[in-house]
């Protein structure tokens, strides 16, 4: 909640959040927070809807890309997929296709 103060003070703009159903996001100290700041609006994804959820493309993008590797133990694969994840920061272009995917993503008004 703390996240949200500070980037709503610094945007010094609402915040919408989309949330899927995680038992924080639905809890009643987080409907209380919400309800007692009109700054933020939280919309609620269904109880299943990866199609709407643009990490689910994130993930199934990383998961495509490391089906053939045998890493040794735990660790190695977390470092594998680390690297990968690392790698999307340098490709806006993806991660805006990813979430364009959702249908959610708005799109820029003509000046």
């Amino acid at each position: 909640m703390r996240m949200l103060c500070s980037v709503h003070a610094q945007l010094r703009a609402p915040i919408i959040l989309v949330w899927d159903n995680l038992n924080h996001h639905v809890s009643a100290v987080m409907r209380a927070f919400v309800d007692a700041h009109g700054w933020l609006t939280v919309v609620q994804l269904p109880g299943y809807a990866p199609e709407l959820n643009p990490t689910e493309s994130v993930w199934s993008h990383i998961k495509r890309g490391i089906g053939n590797l045998a890493p040794c133990t735990i660790a190695d694969l977390a470092a594998i997929v680390r690297s990968r994840l690392k790698s999307l920061q340098y490709r806006p272009e993806l991660l805006d296709a990813f979430l364009a995917g959702t249908g959610l993503a708005l799109r820029p008004q003509p000046p």
